[in-house]
């Protein structure tokens, strides 16, 4: 793609990482930019926290985010959404922080001329967030908390490098996953 069209290209694309302080998504914003008179379809997805995981009441999601590299490869996932459809507008926004049960921690649309292209290049855009983008979960459970590898990162992993080996009590990439446990008075931070 020649420079112009890249940067044209680019005005077309809406990346946002939000900062705790932005409170909720504005979906409407997200779905209004990728509006166009062109546009025969907008997909759209949006994540939300649910309230259990394994038999696990969940309260909050936390996330956090290396800003600068993510920001560059939500671009880049955005551009490879372009190259692989003819989608006319992407949108994505992701939150930081404190996320409740019932709202929306990433949101992503996408229009084009046709609901296919639309659709695809939607579901392409959050299984490569979710994939690829360094911004990491941790579910904040009554009991707990845990830090969440994303399964698209680990298919993508093994399929790269092969089945990872069991590990003693660690199912995450990273070794041991760390456990706070808020009703202890000593504050004490142990590893499952």
């Amino acid at each position: 793609m020649a420079e112009e069209e890249q940067i044209e290209a680019e005005e077309k694309d809406l990346i946002e990482i939000l900062e705790p302080s932005s409170g909720p998504i504005d979906l409407a914003r997200y779905v209004d930019y990728v509006r166009d008179p062109a546009a025969g379809a907008i997909a759209t997805f949006e994540g939300t926290t649910r309230d259990t995981f394994e038999g696990k009441r969940v309260v909050e999601l936390r996330y956090e985010a290396y800003v600068p590299m993510a920001a560059r490869r939500l671009a880049a996932v955005c551009a490879e959404a372009r190259a692989a459809w003819p989608v006319l507008r992407v949108a994505v926004a992701h939150r930081l922080g404190t996320v409740g049960v019932g709202e929306a921690s990433v949101f992503v649309a996408a229009s084009a001329v046709h609901r296919a292209e639309a659709m695809e290049a939607c579901r392409y855009v959050i299984d490569e967030v979710k994939a690829s983008v360094p911004i990491w979960k941790k579910e904040v459970y009554e009991n707990g908390e845990v830090w969440k590898e994303n399964r698209e990162f680990l298919e993508r992993r093994e399929a790269a490098v092969g089945p990872v080996p069991e590990r003693k009590k660690a199912a995450c990439c990273c070794g041991s996953k760390v456990r706070v446990d808020e009703a202890a008075t000593d504050g004490k931070i142990s590893a499952v």
